[in-house]
């Protein structure tokens, strides 16, 4: 490929990233490099490009009084490390690293709030089902990101998709091409007029939402889908902890869809989604369509600890 169209196909790239108003930053690392935005590439023929071998992770970075703060930075980390693992990735960086990398990218871009998306990949070696024969290859980039779904309760709806077997794959690792099985949930409860979708799991159970870890509040207790068919996420587990450091009982355990029909609260965790407030379940009120007292409670608490207004979570957050 010519210099001219490399580049005229990144100008075509960060044409569409800016026509959807996704705010760009002017670095992303790539394999050990800090390179201009518009000039990070891949090859075509990328193995993960088409099977969807690669791994990921999602992290924010918060704005507190001591500058910007990455949430939650070492979980994240070992996640990652744990999803390569999965998929027989060889990385080609110690954790320490990349990490480091990490808080280089964000700083490097003057980012004090947003959003940080690692992702390790197979690259172009061969195109046979196994990725071994490909190089590892890796990005970070970061960018200004606000809420990912509505501060406002959300309208759900239990999609026909069931979230993956857990003998179909590694279900507890973030693996790219888990995701296909999310965005058919989405799409098919989007276009029904829903914002987001639940999934139930292989029994009928609930188990979360296409990018979000689920809770319910009945008679001022929390429970949650215990692990095994859902992702272990980081914010979960955080409002795990904080809510009985507050004194909510808290359980993690089967859901059938009936307890969450009859639920006083429900709502959604996540890095992109944070504490979301669920309205209203196939239709049906949750709360009167409101957020709940607990839900505003724990996302109200959440917020004083990613802003570093809570010392006793400091060692959540690795400053920039």
């Amino acid at each position: 490929m010519s210099r001219q169209l490399r580049r005229l196909n990144a100008d075509i790239i960060f044409c569409v990233i800016k026509e959807n108003n996704m705010q760009t930053t002017k670095h992303i690392w790539q394999n050990g490099e800090m390179k201009l935005w518009e000039n990070t590439m891949t090859h075509v023929l990328s193995h993960s490009l088409h099977y969807g071998s690669g791994v990921f992770e999602g992290i924010r970075v918060y704005e507190t009084s001591r500058g910007g703060a990455i949430f939650r930075l070492d979980e994240h980390i070992d996640r990652l490390y744990y999803s390569a693992n999965a998929i027989k990735m060889k990385m080609p960086w110690t954790k320490e690293e990349f990490k480091n990398a990490i808080v280089e990218t964000v700083k490097i871009n003057g980012l004090k709030q947003g959003y940080i998306r690692p992702l390790i990949y197979y690259g172009y070696g061969e195109l046979r089902i196994s990725p071994l024969g490909c190089p590892v290859e890796g990005i970070i980039a970061a960018w200004p990101w606000g809420k990912y779904l509505s501060a406002d309760p959300i309208k759900v709806k239990v999609a026909d998709y069931i979230r993956i077997h857990p003998q179909s794959s590694v279900a507890d690792a973030k693996i790219c091409g888990h995701y296909v099985n999310s965005i058919l949930s989405f799409l098919q409860v989007n276009g029904e007029g829903y914002d987001e979708a639940l999934l139930l799991d292989f029994n009928g159970n609930i188990a979360e939402g296409p990018g979000e870890n689920f809770f319910l509040v009945k008679d001022g207790k929390l429970v949650t889908p215990k692990l095994g068919t859902i992702l272990a996420g980081i914010t979960r587990k955080s409002i795990i902890e904080l809510a009985r450091e507050l004194g909510y009982e808290t359980e993690e355990k089967t859901i059938t869809l009936d307890e969450v029909m009859s639920a006083d609260e429900c709502f959604f965790t996540g890095t992109a989604a944070e504490v979301t407030p669920i309205g209203s379940i196939n239709g049906e009120p949750v709360a009167g369509g409101k957020t709940g007292l607990i839900t505003a409670r724990l996302n109200e608490e959440f917020m004083r600890i990613v802003s570093g207004e809570n010392d006793k979570y400091k060692k959540w957050l690795t400053y920039v």
